[in-house]
């Protein structure tokens, strides 16, 4: 895990949306630069945990590198999504940016989507067509 994030980001990281936890954010506090900022809205590697997972290995390079850690769910800036989907909705239309999607046919596919989901087998939304 580490290694991928060095190599895909030789010149360390700025900003890091965390919303895997585990080992995902122990590498990400390795590459983190300086004052990096960490965008906390998951933990999706602990969900299904039965006992209480450890904490981050490396939670002192937070101190080290004077990283800002902070958490927040979205329904925190609920007022601004009419703003958002009008200007997110305008660069999907321009081609701006892209989405990846994995799709899954049939209801009774359902409980392998979501099975599949937490062991990461898809790339960008899972989604369940009906």
């Amino acid at each position: 895990m580490l290694e991928h994030l060095r190599d895909a980001a030789p010149g360390g990281i700025d900003v890091y949306f965390d919303n895997v936890g585990a080992d995902h954010l122990d590498a990400a506090l390795v590459v983190l630069n300086d004052h990096g900022r960490v965008a906390m809205s998951g933990a999706i590697a602990n969900y299904n945990a039965t006992e209480l997972p450890p904490g981050p290995t490396n939670i002192g390079l937070a101190i080290k590198k004077r990283l800002t850690l902070r958490g927040f769910i979205v329904t925190d800036h609920q007022d601004r999504m009419p703003a958002m989907i009008a200007e997110v909705g305008g660069w999907l239309g321009e081609g701006k940016i892209s989405h990846n999607e994995t799709v899954v046919d049939g209801l009774e596919n359902a409980p392998r989507a979501f099975i599949d989901l937490l062991r990461g087998a898809n790339t960008g939304k899972m989604l369940v067509r009906l």
